[in-house]
């Protein structure tokens, strides 16, 4: 079998409320999601979703290669790039053609991705994530509550712009899941911004009230230093590691001891996590994919892992046109039996109904603020001029 071909999809997501974190929130909560399907040359395609761009530098590495050599073509990938670099979008689009090589391979296997990389149980244990920062108190306890009906004990909170506002929301949180357990796990997310020291005033205050599971991504992603000094600092332990765009970016982190939790972004793809996971397991530090949104071939790797601990379930719906082989139950995810990783692509329903969408606006949480960072006094959440 010869890879002969790749076609680009662009559909959405509606998320139903608003969607973003201390950096900024999309108000009418539409995304879009980039779809690459690689083709064969005996029919069977495979499906990635993350980002479409390079994809046109990247596909001469897959061409007329057999795509169950996924490991060797992925490494592939990185050294076609390796003089440019393969951050942000590049190693993106490495992720998107990893998870269609994977979802290949299991589909000509004839197995469920999780079974073909040795899982034993297709269930995967998640948290909820309502990417909640613009939702009033009534819709967040709303989220939480429909959650919580799924089973859910734990959710994670996007905040980190005001300490009062955050222990209260938590409570929230904690309201809604403690039908489930006596004891939520509360986890607070501030999306990189705080410094060193406003990251443990803001901590040791919320600690006094709540006691959080993890917090999560308090500084910028690459202070090693920064994140060993604010774990030992406070209870909770440091959760890191989504936007590291690639194995050797952990390294400093790892060796600093300034992770407690390793996390993953799923949109990186099947390869990274598996070797990501491996590296983490050596250290007996726990794995947890962020952003299970359309990215589910990592699912089907979390079951695979020793070290999994949960998985961010953000939505209970899919982008629309896809439809994904799994459930929604028991405060996790019930992976299907589809040979694959279970997403399937209704082009023809997409094509008649495009939606012009992005994560890319100004007012949207991939914009950092001028000021993040460089707040003196928290509870001021007004949004900078950053044109």
């Amino acid at each position: 079998m010869k890879i002969t071909g790749y076609r680009c999809v662009r559909t959405f997501r509606d998320w139903g409320r608003p969607v973003g974190d201390a950096n900024g929130f999309l108000k009418n909560g539409v995304t879009d999601v980039s779809v690459v399907i690689l083709e064969t040359d005996e029919g069977i395609e495979g499906i990635g979703t993350g980002s479409d761009q390079y994809i046109e530098q990247l596909f001469p590495a897959l061409e007329g290669e057999d795509p169950r050599a996924v490991t060797a073509l992925y490494d592939r990938m990185l050294a076609r790039v390796f003089k440019a670099g393969h951050n942000g979008s590049m190693f993106g689009a490495i992720g998107t053609l990893d998870m269609a090589l994977w979802d290949l391979k299991a589909k000509i296997a004839g197995e469920p991705l999780w079974r073909l990389l040795g899982a034993r149980d297709r269930f995967i244990d998640g948290y909820a994530s309502g990417l909640d920062i613009a939702l009033d108190d009534e819709k967040l306890e709303a989220f939480y509550a429909s959650m919580a009906d799924r089973g859910f004990t734990s959710g994670k909170l996007k905040g980190g712009l005001d300490v009062e506002t955050d222990v209260r929301r938590l409570g929230i949180l904690h309201d809604a899941l403690a039908r489930n357990t006596r004891t939520p796990a509360l986890m607070l997310d501030a999306n990189e911004s705080w410094n060193l020291k406003q990251a443990v005033r803001y901590v040791s205050a919320v600690e006094r009230e709540i006691d959080l599971a993890w917090i999560e991504e308090p500084l910028r992603r690459w202070d090693a230093a920064g994140h060993r000094r604010l774990s030992n600092a406070v209870k909770a332990a440091v959760a890191t590691g989504e936007n590291l765009s690639g194995l050797e970016q952990f390294r400093p982190l790892l060796d600093a001891g300034g992770v407690d939790i390793v996390q993953v972004g799923c949109t990186w793809g099947v390869t990274h996590f598996l070797r990501v996971s491996t590296v983490a397991h050596s250290r007996d530090l726990p794995i947890s994919p962020v952003g299970l949104t359309a990215n589910q071939a990592v699912a089907h790797a979390a079951a695979s892992v020793p070290n999994h601990l949960s998985a961010e379930v953000q939505d209970l719906g899919s982008p629309f046109g896809l439809t994904i082989d799994q459930h929604i139950a028991d405060g996790g995810i019930v992976l299907g039996d589809t040979p694959g990783h279970g997403v399937t692509v209704d082009e023809s329903a997409i094509l008649h109904n495009q939606t012009s969408a992005s994560w890319l606006l100004a007012e949207g949480p991939h914009v950092r603020p001028a000021r993040a960072g460089l707040r003196l006094v928290t509870g001021t959440d007004r949004r900078e001029d950053v044109s």
